[in-house]
């Protein structure tokens, strides 16, 4: 989860890279073709598999065809069937616009597949879940079931898809502003200005981009490919479309897991702060606990605190070059920059302890790297669809967020943060301008209800996730009476993009919903801190 002016790993997943060290967007079938007991043709004596026939389930359709576009190939597709979801942009509005999904299901690895297949709700809000069908595969989801892929609304594979390259451009010019100065404040929104124009220069409804419509578009789905019973698994974001759609269209789902957990009814800057802190203290905690580490880098989280105060008062400009990129890159480090570097540098931890070090010892250069080379790298540029994270931000959380609120959220996790740092949350930096100028109506109040069900769930989380807390899986289980929660030490945000033992944990989940295996968290060992000379 991030907002998309900010480096993430994106959004749902934003990775931050060991080689490059910037940003990946998601990560993520091949399998044989099988039948699935569920899944009817038109012959009531034969079975098809899911996706092979064209079907009509009230205002949806679903087409068998092409396999849905994707930035680079993905090999994880090559034996999918694929096609596209017709459903309506608006569904207040009968006999309006359409919009298409892109739709791709990856067989079973098995050739007696289970008659549940289980469907992906990738994160952001933005990214592509057809991307991101090599982390499904690579993590065993389908060894006995289909998995099933779609582009949620407005993202790279639908039509119309709601990406502006023009924010991409922006982000990469940032790399060399202060961070959080009120001319950068003043670029940000002309920005988010200009995306918002162009695509309702298009006739694109911005207010029909929401958990609320897209939560309906997978219930479409399920029905127009016949299939009784599904199973769901949101990854960052996705997990808020679950929670939504558990509570919205409970029907047909046997078991949900949701892993980089994002609840919809505390979603937004206050929450983003808490994340940080517990991300970054486990990180700390970590060091702390290793001897080698504690020793070369004592009091870790003093001297990051430090770092954050000294550079939003100093900040520090250096250059630095990116692999692919033949000219040298300006990037400017302020508190609010580290902050947000930090946030994502949980993806590679055993990295930071140094990092920071040697920015404390004025060698600024492995940070500003990264957090360039986030920003800079190819997959930040054109596959984000600001449209629907910009409709999710401003109709849900905004306006169920005090500025107060936000500002107190900050201050309680980091009291020692200048206030110029606390005003701009980790991931949401102007988050509350930009919104002034999307200007999309509120959505119902509702939206943010906590999700109440005894559908089976299990709530995963990282014991490093610093963009969704881990503390975020015993809340949502609160109201979820057969909920299972899991942290998996050591890990980042989105734990079935690292962590082999959460991959298994996972997939025995669905197996058996009652009583997934957890016995692989009794090996975990925390990693090894690099120690620099």
């Amino acid at each position: 989860m991030a907002h998309h002016h900010t480096p993430r790993r994106r959004r749902t997943v934003r990775r931050l890279q060991v080689t490059s060290a910037g940003m990946a967007t998601g990560l993520l079938v091949t399998g044989l073709l099988a039948a699935p007991v569920h899944a009817q043709s038109h012959d009531p004596g034969t079975r098809a598999p899911i996706g092979a026939a064209a079907r009509t389930a009230g205002d949806a359709h679903f087409e068998p065809g092409a396999c849905p576009k994707t930035p680079e190939p993905v090999a994880a597709l090559e034996g999918a069937r694929c096609g596209t979801l017709t459903v309506p942009e608006n569904r207040a509005e009968p006999g309006g616009r359409t919009i298409s999904l892109g739709v791709a299901i990856v067989p079973a690895a098995t050739g007696t597949p289970k008659p549940d297949p289980i469907v992906w709700l990738a994160g952001g809000p933005g990214d592509d879940a057809v991307g991101e069908a090599k982390m499904a595969v690579d993590g065993g989801l389908n060894r006995d079931r289909d998995v099933i892929f779609m582009s949620q609304r407005g993202t790279y594979s639908a039509t119309p898809a709601l990406t502006c390259p023009n924010i991409d451009a922006f982000n990469a010019r940032a790399v060399g502003l202060i961070y959080d100065a009120p001319s950068t404040e003043r670029l940000h929104v002309e920005a988010t200005k200009a995306c918002r124009d162009q695509l309702a220069g298009r006739g694109v409804d911005l207010g029909a981009y929401n958990d609320t419509e897209s939560a309906a578009d997978y219930a479409d789905l399920r029905t127009a490919l016949g299939i009784r019973q599904w199973n769901v698994f949101g990854i960052s974001y996705g997990t808020h479309l679950a929670l939504v759609s558990m509570r919205e269209h409970p029907e047909g789902i046997r078991s949900v897991g949701i892993d980089g957990i994002l609840p919809p009814s505390k979603a937004g800057s206050a929450l983003t702060w808490s994340s940080a802190r517990q991300g970054f203290d486990g990180l700390f905690k970590a060091c702390a606990e290793q001897p080698a580490c504690d020793r070369r880098y004592p009091n870790l989280s003093a001297t990051f605190d430090r770092l954050v105060r000294d550079l939003e008062a100093n900040p520090v400009t250096t250059t630095v070059t990116l692999p692919g990129n033949p000219k040298p890159v300006k990037v400017v480090l302020d508190g609010g920059a580290l902050v947000n570097w930090m946030t994502s540098a949980t993806h590679v931890a055993p990295q930071v302890p140094r990092a920071l070090d040697e920015l404390a010892h004025g060698k600024p250069q492995r940070i500003a790297q990264q957090w360039a080379g986030g920003k800079l790298s190819p997959q930040a540029m054109g596959r984000v669809a600001h449209g629907l994270a910009y409709g999710v931000f401003c109709s849900e959380w905004t306006p169920y967020e005090s500025q107060a609120r936000a500002i107190r959220g900050g201050q309680e996790a980091f009291p020692s943060f200048p206030r110029s740092v606390l005003a701009q949350a980790p991931q949401l930096t102007f988050l509350r301008p930009d919104c002034e100028v999307w200007n999309v109506p509120a959505a119902p109040r509702s939206i943010r209800d906590v999700t109440r069900s005894d559908i089976p769930t299990l709530a995963l989380s990282g014991g490093f996730d610093a963009q969704t807390g881990a503390d975020n899986g015993p809340y949502v289980a609160r109201t979820l009476s057969r909920a299972k929660v899991v942290t998996v030490p050591y890990e980042p945000h989105v734990v079935f993009a690292s962590s082999k033992c959460a991959q298994e944990i996972t997939v025995s989940f669905f197996d058996d919903p009652a009583a997934p295996d957890t016995g692989c968290l009794n090996d975990l060992e925390p990693p090894r801190f690099e120690i620099g000379a």
